[in-house]
């Protein structure tokens, strides 16, 4: 069984003898790759073919856990070969890079600051509590998925476009393009019974009927993708809220979406320790959003952190460095 970075050169090695022909002219590169919450590194395959600008990106470290998962190296290999060479099917042609083009399809996503400190210095954003604001291109939209690339410095420098404008263009964009949602959890239990072909009567028996107001509610958009973003849409928090008749606590449940419940469900400290062990045993890394609570006023309409627990990176790591000191003992 080899170690990872045995792995890595194998697969840097082999990688093109899996391809078909029309990629051996292609330049493969191997490169370090941040992506939220953690760093990977990524496979790509380089064209010189007009029109091709974008390039998708494999990762090595998915294979290698198929790798661990089959120890057979070339079912490894020939199963990321046909995965590279459909995702290079789907890439979309872009062609010049200017604002006008992008302007109607950037979005906001929002990421942990602590946990993306090195992803962040990189790219536009803006803090909001203990996350950050970021920023995507939605280069293609279908029923088939989403593709987006994710705006670092340099694509912004190229759409000649500032944070602000980001901001400004993604806060249209991302309710017209992933317009988020409020559900009950009654609700969305409800429909996956009846996507998995249960019948409507016996999905609404096995719901039973809950006290709004001792209810969770789902805030995400209707992809269901980087749908906690949602809960920057201060005036669908006011209306739950007003349903509710109460303020509301924000339970970030993953990047893609939170739980909002009535303040009068609990002590907020108790609900991010819920937070926290739901994060480390339940929800991926890449897919943590954060281990506070946040708390809405429904009266002051604003949204701020009900929580100040100790400051642990998504990843379990203790952000602060130990504190050394001097006992006065000697030996």
């Amino acid at each position: 069984m080899m170690n990872y970075e045995i792995f890595k050169e194998v697969v840097a090695e082999k990688f093109k003898d899996y391809l078909p022909p029309q990629f051996q002219d292609m330049a493969l590169r191997v490169e370090p790759v941040t992506k939220v919450n953690k760093n990977l590194d990524g496979l790509t395959m380089v064209s010189n073919e007009a029109g091709r600008n974008v390039s998708p990106t494999i990762y090595i470290n998915d294979m290698y856990e198929h790798y661990l998962n089959t120890e057979n190296l070339q079912e490894v290999l020939q199963s990321a070969a046909k995965t590279m060479e459909k995702a290079f099917d789907r890439v979309p042609e872009v062609g010049k890079l200017d604002f006008e083009s992008a302007k109607d399809n950037i979005v906001f996503q929002v990421v942990n600051t602590l946990q993306n400190e090195d992803m962040l210095r990189d790219m536009p954003h803006r803090e909001f509590q203990d996350l950050s604001i970021i920023y995507r291109w939605v280069v293609n939209l279908d029923e088939k998925g989403i593709q987006s690339s994710v705006v670092k410095n340099s694509l912004a420098n190229q759409l000649g476009m500032t944070e602000e404008q980001l901001f400004k263009c993604a806060v249209e964009n991302t309710r017209r393009i992933l317009p988020p949602t409020v559900k009950s959890m009654n609700d969305v239990m409800k429909e996956m019974f009846i996507a998995d072909g249960m019948p409507m009567e016996i999905a609404e028996m096995m719901i039973g009927e809950i006290p709004e107001d001792k209810m969770m509610w789902v805030i995400s958009n209707d992809r269901g993708i980087n749908g906690a973003a949602s809960m920057l849409y201060e005036d669908n928090l006011h209306k739950l809220a007003e349903r509710l008749e109460t303020d509301l606590y924000i339970l970030p449940s993953s990047v893609h979406e939170c739980i909002a419940v009535s303040t009068d469900m609990g002590d907020p400290y108790e609900l991010a320790a819920m937070v926290n062990e739901i994060n480390m045993d339940q929800v991926a890394l890449e897919e943590r959003l954060s281990n506070q609570v946040y708390h809405y006023d429904k009266d002051a309409r604003r949204l701020t952190l009900a929580t100040d627990t100790p400051n642990k990176r998504l990843d379990g790591i203790v952000a602060e460095a130990q504190l050394i000191y001097d006992t006065g003992k000697s030996r």
